[in-house]
């Protein structure tokens, strides 16, 4: 695909948000990074510099912008690779839809229990349940697992279900172990053809502390938002298939889906978590914004927008609540990655610090 992009300014509407609104004759040919980054100033994309740098203040930490496939603006040690908590799942989601388009696996309807017979041993008096789990369910977190409630039937966003579908789907799909999954996997497979930068691992605390937890720099994590943006192209070649790529960011879960409730149901013998011992463990509610472990700009079953402040169409990884994250606006071509910011809170209303970093980036696009 030839990445054409034209400088586009954006204007703000009473109601609705950030929509792109018009179009300046001038045009150039968006880039891929290579090796390296090329840099453009905020000024050759269209961003203001001084808002850039209120924004950055505001969020702290370390992270980058990137425009139209350039960086045009950092702070902080932007080739520091950090843990990024669960901001790393979406990258669990690439690499199972990478494993359906490889045959790996037949279908994302496929049973788990085809490949963790263990899941029909449990919960005899539940029907053995959790028989029913399907790869759809553990990327939607719509298991159940360690819960009383069937597959499919509630939301129950938790750590040991994370662990079990990293498990099934590093070890036992894709054959590999804790030691070689970087060099088997997720190198060969993803960050080695995004060309990373500062060797980014799935070992993040190494082979017998939280095994599947991923360490990665901001720059590099961007490397994997603008796949997302070009819509799994990457210099030419499909990394992943359009399809795919664009159902990752636009599938929400439908608010009819209810949050799961707090009753444990029986795990597989020794499982492990990948964070939380909370047992059982159900940290949040979907909000209507939960796509394939990305978040998207949904609306919850009150009728509030994610980040009222941002366009309706950005969509991001989200760690520890709000620190480290990666986000992108397909309307304004931007991506944006951070860590270890000060930022406390990554969704739902006007006040959320997540919401407050998206309008200030929102005023260092220049208006027309």
């Amino acid at each position: 695909m030839n990445w054409l992009r034209m400088l586009t300014t954006v204007s703000m509407l009473a109601v609705g948000g950030w929509l792109a609104s018009e179009v300046q004759a001038e045009e150039f040919e968006a880039a891929t990074p290579g090796t390296t980054w090329e840099r453009k100033t905020p000024d050759d994309v269209g961003l203001n510099a001084t808002n850039l740098a209120e924004f950055s203040k505001f969020v702290g930490g370390r992270g980058c912008v990137v425009r139209h496939g350039y960086l045009v603006y950092s702070w902080g040690d932007m080739s520091r690779r950090t843990d990024l908590a669960s901001a790393c799942k979406p990258l669990y989601s690439h690499l199972l839809f990478k494993a359906v388009e490889d045959g790996r696996i037949e279908s994302l309807d496929e049973k788990v229990n085809r490949w963790e017979p263990r899941l029909q041993k449990i919960n005899e008096h539940l029907n053995f349940k959790d028989t029913k789990i399907a790869w759809r369910h553990f990327a939607n977190q719509t298991s159940c697992y360690q819960l009383v409630e069937k597959p499919g039937t509630a939301f129950d966003y938790n750590d040991w279900q994370m662990a079990l579908f990293w498990d099934t789907l590093f070890l036992k799909v894709y054959g590999t172990t804790y030691d070689k999954v970087d060099k088997q996997v997720f190198q060969s497979l993803l960050t080695d053809q995004l060309g990373c930068q500062d060797n980014p691992t799935m070992m993040a605390f190494g082979t017998k502390n939280r095994p599947g937890r991923v360490s990665i720099s901001v720059r590099d994590f961007a490397r994997f938002g603008l796949l997302y943006l070009r819509e799994g192209e990457w210099n030419g070649k499909q990394l992943i298939s359009r399809r795919h790529a664009i159902m990752a960011v636009t599938n929400p879960l439908p608010n009819s889906i209810p949050r799961a409730g707090h009753k444990s149901a029986e795990m597989i013998d020794g499982q492990r978590s990948l964070g939380s011992l909370e047992k059982p463990d159900n940290q949040t509610d979907h909000f209507g914004s939960y796509s394939w472990l990305w978040w998207i700009n949904g609306v919850d079953r009150e009728g509030t927008r994610f980040w009222p402040d941002a366009p309706h169409e950005t969509y991001g990884a989200f760690g520890h609540g709000g620190p480290r994250a990666m986000w992108v606006i397909p309307s304004l071509d931007i991506v944006v990655s951070y860590n270890d910011a000060k930022l406390q809170g990554w969704y739902s209303g006007e006040k959320n610090p997540t919401n407050q970093a998206m309008k200030r980036l929102m005023n260092a696009v220049r208006q027309p």
